[in-house]
């Protein structure tokens, strides 16, 4: 399960729509914090001192020679001309660097001591005060820098805008010849050091090419290539054959059943005249042994001659086999004769098999060949890799020697420039009205921190606020399957009163059949239904986290709806704590669950039937723990016999924070059905009963939230609905 946003109500991750609701319920408190900052604001505006502002103006410009430059070269260099300027907005240098030079300490203090400003006190400014007057600013799409500075005396705010420009043209012009100078005797020092190195890279590349004989490593790259490419196709056409080849020799073994030594010996023992001819003779003798058997004894002497010819003739033909094969082959008595047409497939096996050998001799001198050129190959790469890289080196060095060799001549121009990278185009003048810009401020900032406070507020008091307040908050935290949301009808709520349970005992579905109410209750009857598509629902338990959430009004609604459409249903009041049933159905209490359980009632006359096809059992007199009734083998007992009596059983179970009714109840039944109700449940309770359900691993069917009654957020839901539905209840 993914985090969910709700369970860190401290956190400052509020979402517009959240915030909007909150402000919506906290509108007062915002509105007086608001108001308050804001008259205090005006009224502090009349108790301002009027205040002059001078303003002046600089024109930047990139100078003809940039010392620290990102490509270290002259603005001539790039094509321009030396007296030309250039944007600076476009480069690396841009305005905003030039704004903290003139707004750095030693030129404040500077401009001071020789303004001789002083405070109310009689006591030189300090930097921090003037730079808080001061204000600098890029008009915007140019390259101009506006200054600002704000003084009691006009004459004052003129003369220290005007200070501090030619403070800083005369501070740039200085500093610019003092690069240049440093740099120009840097790179001088640098210009021996750049020659070697060209030198040094010259000699290493020469030696290099002498050494490894290079002409043209790129033709001798392509002329391997080309070689292995030719290697490459006939070691493909090679393959190809070597592939029908075993294909025929495969298809030849498998006919005559033998490898190919075994192929070879039995071919060499079929044409050996020696062999076939001690064969025939033991045929011979095996047929005369066999026609004399059958006349005398095996103690006859004719049968013990033959016996022992026979002995002699096997021996005799052992080796033959050995002689002519050798006596490491096996080979079976039946192969020692084979017919014409095996010898001919043992001689095409073993021809097949020889040019199959020859193939693969082949390949593999191909491979090495192959091999052989690769092995070549290798070498050009790390060669070119060398040469380029000698080659790039003395590149550099070459660039490097001719960059630092016009830079310092270059350099030495610019250490005589009396020009800075900006000029005046725009002095400060003694301004002779004073500035209203002060009140106009002091207005804003003030309703700026009034919509701050206030909004600080709101997001206080929300975030003390536990209670989830909407039903996306409670869809956030709770997160099962949203089988329904019921609106909350006026008639059932005291304005008067923050108990939202202390509601008249009215049943939407029976008492106003064509409401909105009604048709959310059957909506959710219906989501119940085509929840699970293996297994039929029948016996629910209806619950809550928390008292007060109408779990009991969901269970009598939704009993009701289910029986208008013709299914049998059964209402069971289990919450013999706080039985709320027989207030609905205006029933006696006095005898029901309890006394079932008990065995002083029995079924049949404890039930009440309060409409058609709907029987409700009330929870009898409040037995001193009902725990332990609801957790036996009797109340098991009577949920398996509802359930085969009706279609449908729903059972209105005490809250899950309060006791552990429901949760044993849940273990006899198809599922748990929570309840929540927006304004009652808070975000700790909603974690702790998920926390329980899922720790316990019960079936939780699905969530209904009970009771919207925010306007702007039942509008999303049921907007559509005033057609059919004009009072919304």
């Amino acid at each position: 399960m993914s985090k969910n946003p709700m369970e860190s109500r401290e956190s400052l991750d509020v979402d517009f729509s959240r915030y909007l609701l909150g402000l919506k319920r906290r509108w007062l408190p915002a509105v007086s914090i608001l108001a308050a900052t804001v008259a205090l604001s005006a009224l502090s505006t009349n108790l301002l001192k009027p205040s002059y502002e001078a303003e002046g103006k600089l024109l930047f410009k990139v100078p003809s020679f940039n010392v620290v430059g990102s490509n270290l070269l002259p603005s001539s260099s790039q094509g321009e001309d030396t007296g030309d300027l250039r944007s600076l907005v476009s480069t690396q240098n841009p305005i905003s660097s030039q704004i903290e030079v003139i707004s750095s300490p030693p030129l404040l203090q500077r401009t001071i001591n020789e303004l001789q400003l002083k405070n109310k006190k009689g006591e030189l400014l300090k930097v921090e005060e003037l730079e808080k007057a001061l204000t600098l600013k890029i008009v915007g799409g140019t390259d101009v820098l506006k200054i600002t500075y704000k003084s009691r005396d006009p004459g004052e705010a003129a003369a220290v805008v005007n200070k501090i420009m030619n403070l800083y043209l005369k501070n740039d012009i200085l500093t610019s010849r003092s690069e240049a100078e440093s740099t120009r005797q840097f790179m001088a020092m640098q210009l021996p050091k750049t020659q070697a190195a060209v030198n040094q890279a010259e000699v290493e590349l020469r030696i290099f090419k002498q050494k490894n004989n290079i002409v043209d490593l790129s033709e001798e790259s392509k002329t391997a290539v080309a070689n292995i490419g030719n290697l490459d196709t006939q070691i493909d056409n090679l393959k190809a054959e070597l592939n029908q080849a075993n294909a025929l020799t495969n298809e030849l073994r498998q006919k005559v059943g033998l490898d190919s030594q075994q192929a070879s010996a039995v071919s060499a023992l079929s044409q050996s005249p020696a062999v076939q001819g001690v064969l025939t003779q033991l045929q011979d003798t095996e047929r005369q042994l066999a026609t004399q058997r059958s006349r005398f004894l095996d103690d006859n002497p004719i049968i013990i001659d033959l016996e022992a010819k026979k002995a002699n003739l096997q021996t005799l033909l052992q080796k033959q086999i050995e002689q002519t094969v050798g006596s490491q082959t096996k080979v079976a008595p039946a192969l020692l004769q084979i017919g014409e047409l095996r010898q001919s497939l043992i001689k095409d096996f073993l021809q097949s098999d020889v040019q199959r050998r020859s193939l693969a001799q082949k390949l593999a001198s191909l491979y090495n060949s192959r091999s052989a050129y690769e092995q070549r190959t290798k070498v050009i790469p790390r060669l070119v890799q060398n040469q380029r890289e000698l080659e790039r080196r003395l590149e550099v060095a070459q660039s490097t020697y001719q960059t630092l060799l016009k830079k310092v001549q270059e350099l030495q121009v610019a250490e005589n420039k009396n020009t800075a990278n900006a000029r005046i185009i725009a002095k400060a003048l003694v301004p002779e009205k004073p500035g209203a810009g002060n009140k106009l401020i002091v207005l804003v900032l003030g309703v700026m921190s009034g919509a701050f406070l206030s909004t600080t507020t709101v997001l206080f008091l929300e975030l003390r606020d536990r209670s989830l307040k909407s039903l996306k908050e409670v869809k956030e935290v709770l997160d099962y399957t949203l089988l329904g949301v019921v609106p909350l009808s006026t008639s059932k709520v005291r304005s008067r009163h923050r108990d939202l349970e202390s509601t008249t005992k009215e049943i939407a579905v029976r008492d106003k059949p064509h409401s909105l109410t009604s048709e959310m209750y059957r909506m959710i009857q219906a989501n119940l239904k085509f929840l699970s598509s293996d297994k039929v629902l029948k016996t629910i338990v209806v619950t809550s986290a928390v008292p007060k959430e109408g779990k009991s009004t969901v269970s009598a609604n939704l009993a009701a709806a289910i029986a208008q459409l013709g299914r049998k249903v059964l209402l069971v009041d289990a919450d013999m704590r706080l039985p709320s049933q027989h207030h609905f159905w205006e029933l006696t209490n006095a005898v029901g669950l309890s006394e079932v359980l008990v065995g002083q009632a029995q079924f049949s006359t404890a039930t009440s039937k309060v409409m058609n096809n709907l029987d409700v059992l009330t929870a009898g007199v409040t037995p001193p723990n009902p725990l332990a009734l609801l957790d036996s083998k009797r109340m098991a007992s009577l949920i398996e016999g509802f359930s085969s009596q009706y279609d449908f059983v729903i059972i209105d179970a005490p809250p899950l924070l309060l006791a552990a009714d429901a949760l044993t109840l849940n273990q006899m039944t198809d599922g748990i059905l929570l309840v929540a109700r927006p304004g009652v449940i808070d975000s700790n309770s909603a974690h702790a009963a998920q926390d329980m359900l899922e720790r316990s691993g019960h079936n939780v069917l699905g969530l209904v939230v009970n009771g919207i009654v925010d306007k702007n957020e039942s509008s999303s839901y049921f907007s559509h609905a005033k057609e059919y539905f004009p009072l919304k209840t």
